[in-house]
């Protein structure tokens, strides 16, 4: 391998990104965070982390923060929007294949200042207000022009600045996929939902001919997710908000905050090109049903940046080849097919009740369905 010159980039300073930065600085590489905002992301956005990423945040050294800051959910519920509850489902019975059998409530914001402050902490660095404008990739590096006016080089760079990645689009990397018929409608309210719905668990799906919903708690917040039809003005759905939030409980909803997206299913059409490797949204974004966006990215950022640890360690490029080839099959033939798998059941849940009954009374086939939703069977061999 060629001499490098320059740390290893990162483009974003999400949670991907940050992941992917402290991974490489835990192995002793220099790595410089380049991010387009003026400081960390607030907002929500994703809130649920898995098994498996538990495991991978607590190898980084970042897990017991995250737990003090987070609700831990063991079980959650399949419900009727008028019937009750379907099936509730008990992380527990993966007790033998995870130290974590259960889902952590987080918003993504609160995860990302400990990355920050444990990567600082080792070493790695991260500039505000430098959104990468263009990528020139050379044979021995990259040099990144940024919204701050500055050419930074590095040795590799990793794109992980969100669906609408200046790395991918300025590589000219296509984005292959779909979007789907209707925008979500995201809201969260200070309301105590558990008091309007006795027993509710902290993660629910809730079947209803007409309008299926989830239901999520966080620290802060309950969140509610609506689909909504496509061609009625934004402001239009998100005034009617009160009265759909009233067909979920009869009460008056404190709505902290709403916002409507597009939400689409596409891949990259590779995950690397030369020394730019792309991870999270920059290279794969799906329907947040069941919560496997930003875990999916974390596991992106910990096993590309492991295997560029390697390279940089003298390791073959071709062990980075498969890692990128891996995550982009990952990404595609698991979190793309459950995902949409599960936009699929919410419209039409038809036979899958029955189903999740059976689930719910056999602890060795729930252990079964859960090894896949809970996305441990997408990263090991499980039995």
């Amino acid at each position: 391998m060629a001499p490098v010159l320059g740390p290893v980039l990162v483009a974003g300073a999400g949670p991907v990104g940050l992941t992917a930065a402290l991974a490489l600085a835990r192995r002793g590489v220099p790595v410089t965070v380049l991010e387009a905002e003026p400081e960390l992301a607030a907002e929500s956005r994703a809130s649920t982390f898995h098994p498996p990423s538990l495991e991978m945040l607590d190898g980084l050294g970042v897990l017991d923060p995250l737990l003090e800051r987070g609700l831990v959910s063991r079980t959650f519920q399949y419900r009727e929007r008028r019937g009750g509850v379907v099936a509730e489902l008990d992380l527990a019975v993966l007790a033998g294949d995870t130290p974590y059998p259960f889902r952590v409530q987080c918003e993504q914001g609160k995860l990302t200042p400990i990355l920050r402050d444990h990567l600082v902490a080792a070493g790695g660095e991260v500039r505000f207000g430098a959104a990468v404008r263009t990528v020139l990739p050379g044979p021995d590096g990259v040099v990144v022009a940024t919204s701050a006016g500055d050419r930074v080089r590095g040795a590799w760079l990793i794109g992980a600045d969100g669906a609408g990645s200046a790395v991918r689009q300025d590589l000219g990397i296509d984005f292959e996929g779909m979007t789907y018929p209707e925008r979500f409608l995201v809201a969260s309210t200070r309301t105590a939902v558990e008091d309007l719905l006795p027993g509710i668990a902290a993660v629910n799906y809730v079947f209803d001919p007409g309008e299926w919903l989830v239901l999520l708690r966080t620290p802060d917040h309950w969140r509610v997710l609506f689909p909504t039809p496509e061609g009625t003005p934004d402001a239009e759905e998100l005034a009617r908000l009160p009265e759909r939030l009233r067909g979920v409980a009869d009460a008056t909803w404190d709505i902290a905050h709403a916002s409507l997206y597009r939400v689409h299913q596409r891949v990259a059409e590779t995950f690397r090109t030369g020394r730019v490797l792309l991870a999270g949204d920059a290279a794969h974004v799906n329907n947040p049903l069941g919560g496997m966006g930003m875990n999916s990215g974390i596991h992106d950022a910990v096993l590309l940046a492991g295997a560029l640890a390697d390279v940089l360690a003298g390791g073959p490029e071709a062990a980075l080849d498969d890692a990128a080839a891996a995550r982009r099959d990952v990404a595609r033939s698991f979190v793309g097919r459950l995902t949409h798998a599960n936009w699929e059941r919410m419209r039409d849940p038809a036979g899958y009740r029955d189903e999740l009954r059976r689930l719910a009374g056999d602890p060795a086939e729930a252990r079964r369905y859960l090894l896949r939703t809970s996305m441990i069977a997408s990263l090991r061999d499980v039995a």
